[in-house]
């Protein structure tokens, strides 16, 4: 087995703890029986433990407009509503809206921007994020910057009299940056700009930007939440009234709604999600160790790390440094290839936040589509999305494909 012991001022040291946002009905609980309980009481009709599914796509009333909560599907559901709830606590967050995927969710955000508006995005923005905004909105007459967002100074510059949204991932896709989201919302806020989180590599375990000032936390919850690999779903979590209210409003008029297996298979994730994430932090921690003292590295990007420029943002406002690391090969484009085709436990794929570990190269696959673009990533750069298997076969597995 592989030791992944190195120096000192190296190291990556884990100690999360059970986060507690505000504002929270049953504050008193933890995180992880917040998970678990929270918009989940026993069905009254049975005591079922589990929340039903309900896959009723109409309900009787009483008489015209005259029901018990619920009309149809598309507009709500008892099981989509329990994960509303679920999530919404779980992010300190007065509302919660689900979507049938992240990119659902991100487009009910982006439209409510008008032609002309303005946007400012990372310059690592996730590609999914970066081909909406640009070749979608940006068809239809919205304008797009792409800033360094760990420079408050850059943002600051670019706001202009039509700019309506700031958009931040902390950590970013891919390259791990940390950006000071309070930092960011001082500017924006003063400048009348709303703040939009993608809180995914985080998740609410180890991260609460709407404590930190945000007004919109969005997540793909296919991703940590889910955490198994078999469901696709998008989510927001505010608590503005204003914008909850069109955010519901497109919703229901739009339709981009999980079906309620989806939002079973989501609750039942999210249970576990406190447990799965302190594994794969502590996994995630020992493979950064161990890439940083590999001669076929060049860089291990993971914010855990000391030696990394948002360390000390990092530990402010996150409880735990997550489970995503990536590296950039000495040898370049064909040597990242070669390795990320090499693996055995991690699995060529793409998508990431699941029980098993994950590798790619971004460039050619998740982040194809910002080729060419300010947002271009290193042909070197691998990503892991580390998961929570035995780690010492992880490290061998690595071992053997950086090795090879």
């Amino acid at each position: 087995m592989i030791s992944s012991n190195v120096g000192d001022e190296n190291m990556v040291e884990e100690n999360i703890t059970s986060p507690k946002p505000p504002n929270s009905d049953s504050s008193q609980w933890g995180f992880e029986t917040r998970a678990i309980h929270a918009g989940q009481e026993p069905d009254e009709s049975t005591g079922a433990v589990t929340v039903p599914i309900h896959l009723a796509t109409t309900y009787m009333q009483t008489s015209p407009g005259q029901h018990q909560g619920f009309e149809y599907s598309r507009t709500s559901n008892p099981t989509r509503l329990a994960l509303e709830q679920n999530l919404a606590n779980l992010e300190g967050a007065k509302h919660g809206i689900a979507f049938a995927s992240g990119m659902a969710a991100e487009d009910a955000i982006a439209g409510m921007m008008r032609p002309g508006d303005h946007v400012i995005l990372g310059i690592d923005a996730y590609g999914g994020t970066f081909r909406l905004i640009a070749k979608v909105y940006g068809e239809r007459g919205i304008k797009w910057s792409a800033v360094d967002l760990s420079d408050l100074d850059a943002i600051a510059a670019a706001i202009g009299p039509r700019t309506r949204q700031v958009w931040v991932e902390s950590p970013t896709n891919p390259t791990l940056a940390i950006v000071d989201i309070a930092g960011v919302v001082d500017i924006a806020h003063a400048n009348g700009v709303d703040v939009v989180v993608d809180n995914t590599f985080a998740t609410p375990y180890l991260q609460n930007p709407l404590s930190l000032g945000a007004d919109v936390v969005v997540h793909s919850s296919t991703k940590y939440l889910g955490g198994h690999s078999d469901v696709v779903g998008g989510f927001i979590a505010l608590s503005r009234d204003d914008l909850a209210e069109r955010l519901f409003f497109v919703q229901n008029a739009v339709g981009a709604v999980p079906s309620p297996f989806d939002c079973y298979l989501l609750l039942r994730g999210i249970k576990t999600l406190g447990v799965r994430m302190d594994r794969h932090c502590q996994n995630a921690a020992a493979i950064a160790n161990y890439l940083i003292a590999h001669d076929m590295v060049k860089c291990v990007l993971y914010p855990g790390l000391a030696e990394h420029p948002g360390y000390e943002v990092a530990t402010r406002q996150m409880r735990g440094s997550g489970g995503m690391v990536s590296f950039i090969h000495v040898k370049g484009a064909e040597a990242a290839s070669a390795t990320v085709s090499a693996t055995k436990v991690f699995k060529l794929a793409e998508s990431l936040g699941a029980v098993e570990s994950l590798i790619e190269q971004p460039a050619a696959m998740t982040h194809l589509s910002v080729a060419d673009s300010p947002l271009a990533v290193s042909e070197g750069l691998v990503r892991l999305s580390v998961g929570i298997e035995s780690v010492d076969d992880l490290l061998d597995d690595l071992k053997q494909a950086l090795d090879s």
